[in-house]
């Protein structure tokens, strides 16, 4: 499966990026998501280290999105749009808790970001990606502007626009244009993950202690609430699951602190 493209920081991205007219998309602090249909029909995921020919195998951060997408994506018209489904892979971010309080009952599970069509042996454009995940089932990231004049770009006084997904600053900005160039532009003032602490859950913090403190008598009602929406039974066990893909990252944290 194709790796995710690299995205350096702006001041490390080639001259060339601010040139020409500029897609500003949000910066979307999560977990990176890749996934691919085969010509089974079948769906394989992967992060920026692994490809999981098995959904189910998939790590707790992602498994909120890749259900998403199992149950959103719209198979029939991927097959009419290209030859061979498994020449295209789709990049984008699993939405969870991670330092930014994202509001993540009105945020979807996965943002598209990129589109490989293995055929031209290229990314899409980020207009033609951001239509491909619409007519697709799935919702792109969210641009602040579309065909910016890199000529109006001025990198050393850009201040981070507001987040679409919660009432506060964005993570950043990913700067893009058309001849595939890129860039990221963190916001300083958006305290980062430590991604050391975010794999495990240590032993001296069970789940039932993380669920404790990380869900509100709301968010369990909202969760099990989703969870017979899609005609499965709320157990104990499925509903601390899900408040777990969510809320794994931030609790992850406060487990090591402990």
């Amino acid at each position: 499966m194709k790796q995710f493209p690299a995205t350096p920081s702006v001041a490390d991205a080639p001259d060339d990026l601010l040139s020409g007219h500029l897609w500003l998309l949000e910066l979307i602090e999560g977990r990176p998501l890749r996934f691919q249909l085969q010509g089974s029909g079948l769906l394989r995921f992967g992060d920026p280290e692994t490809v999981y020919d098995d959904p189910e195998g998939v790590p707790l951060p992602l498994r909120r999105a890749v259900r998403h997408i199992r149950e959103s994506l719209d198979r029939a018209a991927l097959r009419a749009a290209v030859n061979d489904v498994a020449q295209v892979v789709f990049f984008g971010v699993a939405t969870t808790r991670e330092s930014v309080p994202y509001e993540l009952d009105s945020m979807p599970p996965f943002l598209g970001t990129d589109v490989w069509a293995g055929d031209d042996e290229a990314f899409r454009p980020p207009d033609a990606a951001d239509g491909i995940f619409e007519r697709l089932g799935l919702e792109p990231v969210n641009p602040f502007e579309r065909e910016a004049h890199a000529r109006d770009f001025t990198l050393d006084s850009y201040e981070s626009p507001g987040s679409a997904w919660y009432d506060g600053p964005a993570a950043g900005v990913v700067l893009r244009n058309k001849a595939g160039h890129r860039g990221i532009l963190r916001n300083t003032g958006i305290e980062t993950v430590d991604e050391e602490t975010t794999d495990e859950i240590t032993g001296d913090v069970a789940a039932a202690d993380l669920a404790e403190r990380y869900a509100t008598a709301d968010t369990i009602e909202s969760v099990a609430a989703t969870v017979k929406q899609g005609d499965e039974p709320a157990t104990v066990d499925t509903v601390t699951e899900r408040l777990l893909e969510t809320n794994w990252p931030a609790a992850t944290r406060a487990g090591h602190r402990q």
